[in-house]
């Protein structure tokens, strides 16, 4: 069991966040990744929508042999119920790790939260963070444009087109006096410089997608699974659109190109 590898999937692109940061702390264990990139954005689909796309993509993984399943997307995590019964296998999404890591680090108790609108509709990260903390004041802003400008590459923060819309997005959340935003999807990180730039530096900036890779660590430890130091980890990459879009804009998140090939798969098989 220890030998096999860690499932991670996302609507996109954005997952690839979670798999860079797991690639960092878990350089010893293999990834097989799925980007549903046919049918990306999940944040503008129904909830019924998000939970069909949400087990046919853990299922994709589960045929795959896979040892936990990752879902590195925020909507999925905030709307589609926990999987690991249904799946026989450890299963955690986005909300938990992170919600936990921004109560620690808040110091005036108020917390920003972004995200798509289906993850923001659903107040899982408000509700989550209040449930613990019910004296913390948390204001939620969705950011849907967030995903398109980073599915297609726009991120620098140096362009004006990128640097007015992280502005208009943000300047509710900068008003409220937060001290603590997280990013609520892992696209997100992909725009951190930005959205750091607009807030300014006493506000952190909680990565989901870093959180996630943590949490995942500590699941894989306490059941036994984590894999032996002597092993290199390597990554396969599955998609449900043209894996040419893929290939070129998956070296932002993981800041170099996949190292194999991309294969299409077709998801309505699973």
């Amino acid at each position: 069991m220890k030998e096999k590898a860690i499932g991670i999937f996302d609507s996109g692109l954005g997952g690839l966040t979670a798999v860079r940061e797991i690639q960092k702390i878990m350089p010893n264990e293999d990834i097989i990744y799925f980007g549903d990139t046919g049918r990306v954005p999940y944040g503008s689909k129904s909830k019924d929508a998000i939970n069909k796309y949400a087990r046919q993509d853990a299922r994709f993984l589960k045929k795959m042999g896979v040892k936990i399943i990752v879902a590195a997307c925020g909507t999925v995590s905030s709307v589609a119920p926990d999987l690991s019964e249904e799946l026989g296998l450890p299963y955690t999404g986005v909300v938990n790790p992170t919600c936990f890591t921004a109560a620690q680090v808040t110091k005036n108790g108020r917390i920003g939260v972004i995200g798509t609108a289906a993850t923001i509709n659903s107040h899982s990260y408000k509700r989550r963070i209040q449930e613990k903390h019910p004296e913390f004041e948390v204001y939620e802003e969705h950011c849907q444009l967030f995903v398109s400008f980073v599915e297609n590459g726009l991120v620098d923060p140096d362009d004006e087109l990128v640097r007015l819309m992280v502005s208009r997005y943000m300047k509710p959340l900068k008003d409220s006096g937060v001290d603590t935003v997280i990013l609520g999807c892992t696209h997100f990180p992909l725009l951190a410089e930005a959205i750091g730039r607009e807030m300014g530096s006493h506000v952190t900036l909680i990565d989901s997608g870093k959180e996630t890779a943590i949490y995942t660590k500590i699941i894989l430890a306490e059941r036994g699974l984590l894999r032996e130091n002597n092993h290199q980890g390597s990554a396969q990459y599955y998609v449900s659109d043209t894996p040419a879009d893929f290939e070129k804009f998956a070296g932002l998140f993981l800041k170099n190109s996949p190292k194999n090939h991309v294969e299409h798969i077709n998801i309505e098989e699973y």
